[in-house]
């Protein structure tokens, strides 16, 4: 398994100890587990969507930008 370190908010740190200690999580790396795998599995496609255009919208303008002194 991979290790990721992570910074959090205050408020978010205690929410997350809160979870723990009223044991709705055995510790904060299964809640944060838990939350990471739901959060991709709801929006996996809006988020591939979202970055895909952002990379078509790049590739145009890089395209209008350089076909100009590429002679295109």
């Amino acid at each position: 398994m991979k290790v990721i370190q992570v910074e959090l908010p205050e408020k978010l740190a205690q929410e997350l100890e809160a979870f723990v200690k009223e044991g709705w999580f055995r510790d904060e790396a299964e809640a944060i587990r838990f939350a990471l795998t739901h959060f991709l599995n709801r929006y996996r496609l809006q988020l591939t969507e979202h970055f895909q255009r952002e990379d078509i919208a790049w590739a145009l303008r890089w395209k209008e930008e350089n076909g100009r002194k590429l002679g295109a």
